[in-house]
This record gives structure tokens, sequence and C-alpha cells, in this order.
């Protein structure tokens, strides 16, 4: 009687739509099919987190097994009796279209999560589903309503992930700008503000896609993304890293101090690091060594500028790894200690200048600290 009573269904189906039973079953093994695809989507959703903490191996374990327990409901889907349990077509084409648009926002947070990841963005914690919830049933079959609201809130976790990413970025480019903003560093941002669109007023057509409002939660997490990566960009030419490295320690600070030769009070106008005549001088920033020589009290010299009219100057060399016009980064060795000049012994005399006035260095070297322990 079941049997038949579907069979009467069927028929009246193609008597009121006129649908062939060939292209009915076509379409529903297209949508059990379209299931499949649906079920990676969901499987890879819920581990954005571990995505971006690194455990590779472990999401790769946690898909297979997932993979496999929605094998099995899918089969359960392929039933002749479910199929034939009432008429579930609307149910699954709206299944279907919640599929593709949560496909569309997975590929668009993989994205994301990647440019997060190769910006350093790796530690950012995002929302996690404990584990996928089996395909719910009813009366021993599938229910359809259960696996939409499954799919439904895997889409909403996605979303949190898009914000967590776009929050994660927006925060850590407000330090970065802050902290140099105080050193009288500007830096230079994406402009975010441009909107401009345009284009002659036409009718609405009937069946034209909307531009998609996940396409646009991208594009701003991406704004916030090429912004973050402008900010962390600039720390580049911004000497606030370690001019040294290794068996050193402070010896002298910035400001007025008892002069080691007169024992009168004096101005010094840097920083010094006692280290072994040798040791290997890095330059604070990118930028193009602008002098290399000798300098009245400084002995043997190495000055770097870096743009925003800030200059390093590296005093008491005992001998130079780097000469004038050579584009140097982060950490390029330039010269050796030593103790020439003015000096009592070995060691590195670092000053930070602007318009050829000295600053203290202790203020660029601290933000330095503050910035790369937020960003590691």
């Amino acid at each position: 009687m079941l049997r038949q009573s579907a069979s009467f269904r069927a028929d009246g189906q193609r008597e009121r739509r006129g649908i062939h039973p060939a292209i009915f079953y076509t379409t529903f093994a297209l949508l059990l099919s379209g299931n499949a695809l649906q079920g990676t989507a969901l499987l890879m959703a819920p581990d954005i987190a571990r995505l971006l903490g690194g455990q590779n191996e472990l999401v790769i374990t946690a898909y297979e097994d997932r993979l496999a327990q929605m094998r099995v409901e899918i089969d359960r889907l392929h039933s002749r009796n479910y199929a034939q349990a009432g008429d579930i077509n609307l149910q699954l084409q709206e299944l279907s279209a919640q599929q593709e648009t949560l496909l569309e926002q997975h590929q668009l947070v993989k994205a994301l999560v990647t440019k997060a990841d190769e910006l350093g963005l790796a530690s950012v914690s995002m929302p996690d589903s404990a584990v996928l919830p089996e395909l719910a049933t009813r009366n021993g079959n599938p229910d359809v309503a259960a696996t939409s609201a499954s799919v439904l809130q895997m889409m909403d976790e996605t979303q949190e992930a898009m914000s967590g990413i776009a929050s994660a970025a927006t925060e850590r480019t407000a330090s970065i700008v802050g902290e140099l903003s105080r050193l009288g560093i500007r830096v230079n941002l994406p402009d975010t503000d441009l909107d401009g669109i345009g284009g002659p007023l036409l009718a609405s057509l009937d069946g034209a896609d909307q531009v998609s409002p996940i396409l646009e939660d991208a594009n701003a997490v991406m704004s916030a993304l090429m912004r973050f990566k402008a900010a962390r960009d600039s720390l580049e030419l911004a000497p606030v890293h370690m001019p040294i490295v290794g068996n050193f320690r402070q010896s002298s600070g910035y400001g007025n101090r008892k002069d080691p030769f007169t024992g009168g009070r004096a101005f010094h106008s840097g920083l010094d690091f006692a280290a072994p005549t040798g040791t290997a001088v890095l330059s604070a920033a990118s930028g193009v060594v602008s002098f290399v020589g000798e300098r009245s009290g400084y002995g043997k010299v190495v000055e770097v500028e870096h743009g925003n009219g800030l200059v390093t100057r590296y005093a008491h060399l005992s001998a130079y790894l780097s000469r004038k016009g050579q584009q140097v980064q982060i950490g390029t060795p330039i010269a050796k200690v030593g103790s020439t000049g003015r000096s009592t012994g070995p060691h590195l005399h670092f000053e930070v200048r602007r318009a050829d006035e000295p600053l203290d260095p202790k203020s660029f070297l601290d933000t330095g600290k503050r910035l790369l322990a937020m960003l590691n």
C-alpha cells in the first residue's frame, strides 16, 4: 500500500507539473550528491580554530572521521523508504541552497584564515564547534529539517570566524599605530573609506542575483587584514629592534651622567652596550647606509637612514661590515663592536636621531619589545 500510494503521488505530480519520473529521480540523485559537498563543508568549518592553531594533523584526522560519519548518514538518504515518506523535494531544495551558501562562506573563510596565518595572526582564537552533530533522525529516517538547523549553526560559526579575524587584525593595527605614533612615526594605512560606485540607473531584473552579503563581509575582513599588513610592515622601517645580540649588557643610559673622563656632568646622547670586541652590530631597522667613517669623539661610525626623518648611529666600532648606499634589513650585520674614539673599553654606542637631534633610544627599543611580544 505504501508503494502504491507513493506511485500515485508521483503520478499526481506528473499530472500537475509534467515532470517525467526519470527527471525526478535524476534531480533527487543530484540533490543527494550535493549533500556530500555539504558534508565536506560542515566538516571543515568547525576546525577553523585548529587551523589557526597550526594543528593540521588533528584537523585531517577529524575530517576523515567526520567524512566516514557523513557517508553513513548519506547512505540513509538513499533509502527508498525515506524517498517515499512524503513530499521532501522542497525541503531538499532549501537544504541544497543552504549548502551552497555554506560552501561559499567556508571557501572565503579558508582564504581569510590562510591570509591571516601568513600575516602572523595564527594565534587568534576562533569559535570552535565541539563535534559535528549527527544527522538527526525521525522514525528511523534522517530528518532534513534538523540537518538544515545544523547547517545554519555552522554558517553562524563561520561568520563568527570572519568577525574574529577582523577584530584581531583591527586591534593589532591600532596597537601598532598607537605605539609608533608616540615615537613620532606616522604609519601609512590603506584608505578603506574609498567606496566609489556607480552606473546608470536601470530597473531591477527578476532573477538577477544580488551582491552576496557574504562577499561584502569577506571584503571587509580582507580590508582589515591589509591595514594590519601595512601597520606590521611599518615596523620594518622603525628602529625598534635591538642592534646587538649575544653576550652584552647595557653599561650606560641616555641623558645626563658623570663623564668617565672628566668626572663632571655631561649629556650622553645614546645607549651603551658593553660587549666583546668583534661582536656583530646589527641594523635596528631596514634602511639605507648613509655614512661610513669616523666622527670626532665617536671613532668609527656607521649611520643608517630609515625614513620618517629617523637615522640610527652606531659608534666606537672596530670594523665596518657595510658600505655607504647599501640597502640593509632588520638584523643585517653592519659593523663590529670596538673601542675607537672617546671610549673606556669595547662597547656599542647606539643613537636614534631626527633632524640631527638625539632621541632616547630606550623608548624605541621598549616599544619594539612590546610590539614584538604582541605579534608573537
